[in-house]
């Protein structure tokens, strides 16, 4: 019994050893970040802010997009000629859209691509966007009204091109699925 202990405890801690370090000393996690958590802590503002600041290209995955002068921002980011990516959940869009003009023009302006996840598959649950190539917003709050200024969400500001290739690098796969369909109409 005493030496099974000794060989379980033995081959963990060799397995430890070997495995690789999820925090690496170059990580992401060290990059600038700033977290904050609602309600009170203006997402709105620190959306619009990051979004404004947008120069080359925004790649969003929204699960609900439906707050106003974020859809507003989009598409002022679009107008300067900044590349915008939106991947959105089937039942949300149709719920959104629906009732939407704002929404419905936004996905059909020029200098936007809008693709929904397949229906078949889960929700498409993420709250993210990159900002040309730089910022990364991610967390629990949606852009919507509620999510934005009442619900008890959290968002995380990250000032890093390591953590946003990273992003990008899941977009990049989630947006090209073949069974995705565009949003326009």
């Amino acid at each position: 019994m005493r030496w099974t202990f000794f060989l379980l405890t033995g081959a963990m801690l060799v397995a430890l050893a070997a495995a690789k370090p999820f925090l690496r000393q170059n990580s992401p996690v060290t990059a600038p970040v700033r977290i904050a958590y609602g309600p009170g802590h203006g997402f709105e503002a620190i959306d619009l802010d990051l979004i404004g600041r947008a120069k080359d290209r925004i790649d969003m995955a929204a699960y609900v997009l439906s707050d106003q002068r974020i859809i507003e921002a989009l598409s002022a980011a679009a107008e300067r000629g900044v590349k915008i990516r939106l991947y959105l959940d089937p039942e949300q869009f149709r719920r959104i859209a629906g009732a939407n003009v704002n929404m419905l023009a936004l996905v059909n302006q020029p200098n936007v691509s809008a693709r929904i996840k397949a229906e078949q598959n889960d929700m498409m649950h993420l709250k993210s966007f990159a900002v040309d190539g730089r910022w990364l917003r991610t967390g629990s709050a949606n852009f919507s009204w509620a999510g934005e200024r009442r619900q008890d969400n959290d968002i995380l500001v990250i000032d890093s091109p390591e953590a946003t290739r990273d992003f990008l690098r899941n977009f990049d796969m989630i947006w090209a699925r073949r069974d995705n369909s565009e949003a326009s109409q």
